[in-house]
């Protein structure tokens, strides 16, 4: 990245322009004071590109060198299309048996909800059959959905379930989008995770904007078995978690 030269910058600003302190670094060190003295709060708004240019006599592309050191360094997040935001507390994914989206978000106090992007019946590719343990191209049940955490996107997760197995659970997940009470609907009273391997990458553009994060902060990727209470497996699913407000926790 090519950084803007001091003779780039226009206006009276607060900052100066003192030997060996970039003026990006500077407003990075006047941000980093104001967020650490509360007077912004976790979860508010940054003010724009524009107001901060206009505040400290600078233009855009040095008030954005300062986000984007301020987001690497994890204090603010960067949300596409909405600005940035003061980075909240990180949430804490526990792996456990029985870890249900609506009882982790809760324990953390907060309000869970989702927005169903998918739900439909196609036909398994070799990883989703590798993970249900079918051949390729049986037929399964594809539930995608964005999970909230009040209103912060915390998870993107694709949902995969044997269709013959489970008869009846595409109209169940259209009754409703809770797959613990859809697989009660069809015979499955408990299931219980057998297997989680987690990765992490780039976002893709998609992922990105959804997350409302950054292309260049890693997300998360798990991919869980779940099986019911005869060992046999009932879903297969692929999840994305964004790095800047989510961690997973393995317990014993």
């Amino acid at each position: 990245m090519n950084l803007p030269s001091d003779t780039d910058d226009i206006g009276t600003s607060p900052v100066r322009r003192q030997e060996g302190v970039a003026l990006w670094r500077q407003i990075v060190m006047d941000l980093q004071a104001a967020i650490a003295g509360g007077d912004y709060k976790p979860g508010t708004r940054l003010p724009t590109e524009a107001t901060l240019s206009a505040r400290f006599g600078v233009n855009r592309h040095t008030v954005r060198r300062a986000l984007e050191e301020l987001s690497r360094d994890g204090l603010i997040r960067v949300e596409q299309g909405r600005g940035s935001f003061v980075a909240e507390d990180v949430l804490d994914y526990n792996v456990e048996p029985r870890t249900r989206f609506s009882e982790w978000i809760r324990k953390h106090n907060k309000e869970p909800s989702g927005i169903v992007r998918q739900l439909r019946e196609i036909p398994a590719d070799q990883r989703v059959a590798a993970g249900l343990g079918v051949r390729t191209g049986t037929r399964v049940v594809l539930l995608e959905r964005l999970g909230f955490a009040d209103d912060r996107p915390v998870s993107l997760t694709r949902h995969y379930f044997p269709a013959a197995r489970l008869k009846g659970l595409l109209q169940a997940l259209q009754q409703t989008p809770r797959i613990t009470e859809a697989l009660r609907a069809v015979g499955v009273e408990d299931y219980m995770r057998q297997q989680t391997r987690m990765t992490a990458r780039l976002p893709t553009p998609t992922e990105a904007d959804l997350l409302r994060m950054v292309r260049s902060r890693p997300v998360l990727v798990g991919e869980n078995i779940n099986v019911d209470r005869d060992g046999a497996i009932v879903e297969y699913a692929i999840g994305c978690y964004p790095t800047p407000r989510v961690q997973i926790v393995f317990e014993p």
